[in-house]
């Protein structure tokens, strides 16, 4: 999603853009890695305004999905994270 169109379609400015809150309803997919992790900080989607849960929590309250979403390159000295791949 290409900056300028942000704020038209989520009602967000850059930045301030959290899976929950959302104004219209948008498929959210996290990194697989935040599993890992007994709770996480997400924006509470209000600025300013913080909510720590466990991540399936996360998920199930945005209906959400998991996924390895980052896309690797293979360099001399190992594998390194180049972007995201969906």
């Amino acid at each position: 999603l290409h900056v300028a169109e942000l704020l038209p379609l989520t009602g967000y400015v850059r930045g301030g853009c959290s899976p929950v809150g959302m104004k219209k309803p948008f498929f959210t997919t996290f990194h697989e890695s935040a599993t890992q992790y007994d709770v996480i900080a997400v924006s509470a989607g209000k600025i300013g305004e913080q909510v720590i849960l466990s991540p399936q929590a996360l998920c199930d309250l945005v209906g959400g999905q998991f996924a390895d979403v980052i896309r690797y390159a293979n360099t001399p000295t190992g594998s390194v994270p180049v972007g995201v791949s969906f």
